[in-house]
């Protein structure tokens, strides 16, 4: 995403200084006019700003006309006025013309950068597609659900607050995390991911906190960890409750001081990066029974963002849908070109365990087994359409296991998670239920640390 534009509209040489340091401090590109036309001229030949300041202090920008223009465009243009007068009166004015808000002068960078993040939000509130403030366009979702969450994200997004999104798999949670980093002020920076279940626990601290020759056998060359790396952006951690509790420490002290040492190193490395992280597991279960730590989990959790699955939002289905079929078309010349609304219907109704994942499996599958223009129900995998779908149908049916995006430990997970519900909680039922003995259920319990 491109640093936002922003129009500063000014007679007074003193303002545009003033406000151009401030605006300089929120990345964005500034383009200045110094007399109504020009605003005007501005206006309509920028169709992406993204903000407009309008100083008529003195009478020599005629603010009304900017504001009726800015109202007009396809995506009106949130304006800001600064004025003269500090009175009540003279703010509902502007703010009755069209204004998102009226600053009286002299402005400090404060009121400036406070107002600047009060209008990017009401502005995502109301039209979260406005792609010159948020980088959320390419995340589909039209349910309520999917547009507070944005709306949410938006507000986050241009803080440098560090955030935990929640949710389960196939959810979206990294590209979430990617849209953030778009949408903040670290947007010119690197955005660097690292799945922290999936590298070995020796070698996760000296991905995360680099290392220095020799620090280790094969250690012939220095090598920055991912928190050098991503100086100046943004480090996504995604599946933090897999992470040892002596990286938990080491990451805890970044958090709190903002410097890392490298293994081998005798001196800290001054750090610059914002932390999102990311799970599909009960954090406050794994503290309860010591796997994470609960001031960790504080410095994490500054600001949590629930993801939710794809079953709670069936208005959704439908334009993702419609997104992969759009894209398989395009790379692969698939003839689907829609679905029949009982098909739909079937789908809009289904359970979706491994959410968007088990939704693009599915399509995947259509675009190979679907000779026709439109998916009939005839066309989707058993599962869709038995009226009451179970754990054992779900197992006899070698195809739905598959549509259902999931890893064979996560299926057997949520296996074993559903058996413990049937039973209560109650270990020796949940076993019977299984069929499996009850120490054999106590270990697979504990491998994928059920409570």
């Amino acid at each position: 995403m491109h640093a936002p534009i922003v129009a500063l509209i000014s007679a007074d040489p003193s303002s545009r200084t003033a406000l151009e340091h401030a605006l300089s401090e929120q990345t964005a590109t500034v383009l200045v006019a110094t007399t109504t036309e020009a605003g005007l001229r501005l206006l309509g030949e920028r169709p992406d700003l993204a903000l407009v300041f309008c100083d008529d202090s003195g009478g020599r920008i005629a603010r009304k006309s900017l504001l009726a223009q800015a109202g007009q465009a396809d995506i009106p243009v949130p304006v800001i006025v600064l004025g003269e007068s500090d009175t009540a009166s003279a703010a509902l004015n502007a703010v009755r013309e069209g204004a998102v808000d009226y600053l009286p002068k002299p402005v400090t960078a404060d009121a400036i950068n406070a107002s600047i993040r009060a209008s990017y939000v009401a502005q995502l509130a109301a039209n979260p597609r406005r792609d010159g403030l948020f980088a959320f366009d390419h995340i589909i979702g039209v349910s309520p659900q999917m547009q507070l969450v944005k709306r949410l994200a938006g507000e986050v997004a241009i803080t440098d607050a560090t955030v935990l999104i929640t949710g389960e798999s196939g959810t979206g949670k990294e590209l979430f995390a990617r849209a953030i980093h778009a949408a903040s002020p670290r947007s010119k920076g690197p955005f660097l991911a690292l799945n922290c279940a999936g590298i070995p626990e020796p070698l996760l601290e000296s991905e995360l906190f680099g290392y220095q020759r020799g620090a280790f056998t094969d250690a012939k060359h220095a090598k920055p960890g991912k928190f050098q790396l991503a100086g100046g952006g943004t480090l996504f951690l995604d599946e933090i409750g897999e992470m040892s509790l002596p990286a938990q420490a080491k990451l805890l002290r970044v958090l709190e001081d903002h410097v890392v040492d490298p293994l081998g190193d005798t001196h800290s490395i001054k750090v610059n990066i914002r932390v999102i992280a990311a799970t599909n597991e009960d954090l406050p279960a794994h503290i309860k029974t010591g796997r994470f730590r609960l001031d960790l989990f504080y410095r994490l959790n500054v600001y949590q963002l629930r993801l939710p699955p794809l079953r709670e939002r069936p208005d959704d289905v439908a334009p993702i849908l419609k997104y992969f079929l759009d894209h398989a078309r395009e790379h692969r010349g698939c003839r689907i070109q829609g679905i029949a609304p009982d098909a739909l219907a079937l789908l809009e109704k289904h359970d979706w365990p491994g959410n968007v994942r088990e939704l693009h499996n599915v399509v995947e599958g259509l675009t190979i087994t679907c000779k026709s223009g439109t998916i009939q129900p005839d066309h989707l995998p058993p599962t869709f359409r038995t009226a009451k779908a179970s754990a054992s149908s779900v197992s006899s049916e070698k195809s739905s296991l598959l549509a259902f995006g999931l890893s064979f430990q996560e299926m057997e997970k949520k296996i074993l998670e559903e058996a413990l519900r049937k039973a209560a909680g109650n270990v020796s039922e949940a076993s019977r239920l299984l069929k499996i003995t009850r120490n054999t259920l106590r270990y697979r319990m504990a491998k994928y640390h059920i409570s």
